[in-house]
């Protein structure tokens, strides 16, 4: 979904998710539909003595509810944070924080595997939640009651965050990953286990978590919400697993080990024309290509970039004139597991490898895909058992020989 930054704390760029857009209202709707019933829990737990007739008006129920919603994502963006500054005091960069439909998620370049690490950056933004609980709660005890509807909006305001604050705490907690309790259980249990096993293990509890949660928000008194949360944790706890796996296998091996060498890189003109570069596409069973000017790549082309051409202009068409420029690169030493992750953030399929500004090979998906299931199979990818230069004629029998 398209990301629309709004500001940046501590450095850090806040981002607002196209989804967030649609849930803010939905939140606020629902708690300006509920207030009623929330001022009278609130009465009922805590005393508050709230007039509930004036919070129920046609306007102010609605005040409070975007009010209300509005306070709830920025004590998801304090959470956040929290998880945020105390990842950037271990030396782990936060690229951004986002809103979305879901609430809030800091993007960690890189996941410690330092269990203690993980541990705290993990209880950070629920410890957080719960200061921002007991700090509303104070508050909410220092506002009278009062039958003047500012007052008793205020009070309700307060009332109303301290216990969202603790519950998104306490949800945080449980089990799964993405949340903040499955990486708590993977800390816990990479004490005594290696990282990937600690993962799996933490996968698995939370894939059963959400199986259960989903069961009670289709069966139970819960809601389809709960059932779209369970299907999220369901997908993080086996993103984690599967990504997890792959930096394991990938261990130790470069860029270098398993792309394809510059002298066997199949290249295309610039000149040419996209209708000369579909069939070269169709008979060679490629779907994209560097493009090369005198004897240099200036660009990569692919089927789609061909397809945005209508059938009767392709000969009129170059490839320079639908190709990118802009070019992602990477060297030959970086590893293996970088070149999969940086494929997957920038979504694309192949990344161009540069040596001290020469073009030295071609690194794609499904070179990174091939190699994951021969490491799999216990195969080599044409890495030696002693630090050496690699060598591509063991990958390439590698690859002929699947």
């Amino acid at each position: 979904m398209p990301r629309f930054r709004i500001g940046s704390a501590f450095g850090i760029p806040i981002q607002l998710d196209l989804t967030f857009l649609i849930v803010l209202p939905l939140f606020a709707w629902i708690i300006g539909v509920q207030v009623g019933e929330t001022a009278a829990v609130l009465n009922d737990v805590w005393g508050a003595g709230l007039p509930i007739e004036p919070l129920e008006g046609d306007v102010i129920r609605w005040v409070l509810g975007l009010a209300a919603a509005t306070g709830l994502f920025v004590g998801v963006v304090l959470h956040e944070l929290g998880h945020s500054l105390v990842a950037i005091r271990y030396g782990y960069p936060i690229s951004s924080i986002t809103l979305w439909l879901f609430g809030g998620i800091a993007q960690l370049d890189e996941m410690p595997e330092d269990w203690r690490h993980e541990l705290l950056i993990a209880l950070a933004g629920p410890i957080v939640s719960v200061a921002l609980g007991v700090l509303s709660y104070l508050a909410f005890l220092a506002v009278p009651a009062s039958s003047s509807v500012a007052l008793a909006s205020g009070k309700f305001l307060l009332g109303y965050l301290a216990l969202m604050n603790v519950a998104l705490a306490v949800f945080n907690m449980l089990p799964g990953f993405p949340m903040d309790g499955g990486r708590v259980l993977r800390a816990l249990l990479a004490r005594t286990r290696g990282y990937a096993r600690a993962t799996k293990i933490a996968a698995e509890v939370g894939k059963v978590f959400a199986i259960l949660l989903g069961l009670f928000g289709l069966f139970g008194p819960g809601s389809l919400f709960l059932v779209a949360i369970a299907f999220f944790i369901y997908l993080g706890a086996s993103g984690e697993a599967q990504q997890t796996m792959m930096k394991a296998a990938f261990e130790g091996f470069e860029v270098r080990d398993i792309m394809t060498t510059a002298d066997r890189v199949q290249t295309v003109d610039a000149g040419d024309s996209v209708a000369e570069l579909v069939e070269q596409m169709f008979r060679e069973r490629h779907t994209g290509y560097p493009v090369e000017h005198n004897d240099e790549i200036v660009g990569l082309v692919t089927l789609e970039d061909a397809r945005a051409v209508r059938d009767i202009e392709r000969e009129a068409y170059r490839v320079e004139e639908i190709m990118t420029t802009d070019l992602e690169t990477i060297g030959p030493t970086a590893s293996a597991m970088e070149a999969m992750e940086r494929l997957q953030r920038n979504n694309i399929g192949r990344l161009l490898v540069y040596d001290d500004g020469e073009f030295v090979g071609l690194l794609t998906r499904s070179d990174l895909l091939t190699a994951l299931n021969i490491i799999k199979e216990g195969g080599s990818v044409g890495r030696r058992p002693v630090p050496s230069e690699p060598t591509d004629e063991s990958l390439s029998a590698e690859r002929d020989r699947l």
